[in-house]
């Protein structure tokens, strides 16, 4: 079994401390002066929050943009974003319940009663509800008690990912005397747009396979409990390509207007997904401008609403992960940053397997009677804290100086972050999070 690790940084090197804000870093040294060794997530809400302002600034009147709770799920952050997307998407209860506590009260339905006890006689079937939770849930494997919760907050969309899933909604909504508002989750056959895509027609646990759609639709339809809207396709992923992203929803709008004329479904939503990607080190940025330009020049039927789900987009670059070098070492001619922390904390860059690059804060406090290991101009791997080799954030990266008791602070690091890593392997205290 080989070991995983990041890719190699070599020839690169680290970041310039001052690409650390410096309220940021006056933040890392207060908390650095506390005895306790660092770890901590820090967020700044007001990065998270003009991101979405710029994106919902250049789309047209027809989208809606619906922040993917799962890329960091933070309160913080959630609640900065909240007055500037027009809504959330959500895969897990806890996520329901944190989007629900984050929209203004007036986007708060009432919950209605509990749903009738097993056995006792079902209430009559209405129509749907006429206030929604700008909300939309997604994922696969979606649990009755989820489901319920679901449709009890009468969110906006349910994307459903199957026909037993679809019956499962159906039960519980009628149970509810109301019918819940679904889209169909599909799985291309192909995608006819060339660009950073990922396509479809591939086998995945995800959504309904193109081909099965129309009997699928045909089921759906005899169903008492469902309000069937439209479709949710999201085939693209970690796109930095504007033009064809903007192909990518042109696409979207198309395939759905045309598959719901031919199978008889009353189209009101189409939602097309995240999958804008973020530019590391020597990529360039997703160009929005050019984006929502080419999008104003997608006609969808009226009535219908394009909804877009971004996650990373929107907080990647709103965070930082920042933990104590515990040791500096060299070992037969390399040398290492052993750190506060690792993957149980900070996964992301050995699971996508990124160079997920890092800046080092001098931090000058230090017991006068304890030696301070020091590794100057050289190329460095930096590890954490658990005990295997797959514990790795980062290789071969040149560093002017670090020194024991510095810190070590990666940017770039608000989404897939604190949710993403592996918290109780080994039980060591899970890192801080805080908002500047």
């Amino acid at each position: 079994m080989s070991v995983q690790f990041p890719p190699s940084a070599a020839p690169r090197s680290a970041y310039p401390v001052d690409v650390l804000p410096a309220r940021l870093r006056r933040l890392l040294l207060h908390l650095a002066s506390s005895g306790t060794p660092v770890s901590a997530y820090v967020y700044d809400g007001e990065v998270a929050a003009e991101r979405a302002r710029e994106l919902r600034a250049a789309l047209p009147g027809w989208a809606a943009v619906h922040y993917a709770v799962k890329a960091n799920s933070f309160p913080g952050v959630v609640a900065a974003l909240a007055p500037h997307v027009d809504g959330f998407e959500v895969a897990s209860r806890a996520e329901l319940d944190l989007a629900l506590s984050a929209l203004p009260a007036t986007d708060r339905p009432p919950r209605p009663e509990a749903a009738t006890a097993r056995g006792s006689a079902r209430a009559p079937v209405i129509a749907g509800p006429a206030v929604t939770a700008p909300v939309v849930a997604a994922g696969p494997a979606k649990s009755p008690p989820f489901l319920a919760a679901l449709i009890r907050a009468r969110v906006e969309a349910i994307n459903a990912e199957s026909l037993l899933e679809l019956h499962r909604i159906s039960a519980i909504a009628a149970a509810e005397g109301v019918r819940a508002r679904v889209t169909l989750r599909v799985n291309p056959a192909s995608i006819p747009v060339t660009g950073a895509l990922r396509m479809g027609g591939v086998p995945s646990q995800f959504g309904v396979a193109e081909p099965d759609v129309p009997d699928v639709l045909r089921a759906a339809a005899r169903l008492p409990g469902l309000d069937l809207v439209g479709f949710h396709v999201h085939a693209a992923s970690g796109n930095l390509d504007a033009d064809a992203h903007a192909a990518y929803l042109r696409w979207c709008v198309e395939w759905s207007t045309r598959t719901a004329r031919e199978c008889g479904v009353d189209l009101r939503l189409v939602d097309v997904g995240g999958g804008i990607g973020v530019a590391f080190e020597g990529e360039k940025p997703f160009d929005v401008a050019r984006f929502g330009e080419l999008a104003a020049q997608v006609e969808p039927p009226p009535g219908v609403r394009v909804l877009l789900e971004p996650g990373r987009y929107l907080v990647a670059d709103c965070g930082w992960y920042a933990a104590e070098a515990i040791d500096v070492k060299t070992s037969y001619g390399s040398s290492y940053v052993l750190i506060r922390g690792g993957i149980n904390h900070f996964q992301l860059p050995t699971s996508w397997d990124i160079v997920h690059n890092m800046a080092v804060l001098p931090v000058e406090d230090w017991p006068e009677d304890c030696p301070r290991p020091a590794l100057t101009d050289t190329e460095v791997t930096v590890t954490g804290e658990l005990c295997t080799p797959e514990d790795t954030l980062l290789r071969d990266v040149r560093v002017d100086r670090v020194r024991a008791g510095d810190l070590v602070v990666f940017p770039y690091a608000g989404s897939y972050g604190w949710e993403f890593a592996m918290h109780r392997f080994l039980g060591h205290p899970v890192a801080e999070r805080h908002l500047l």
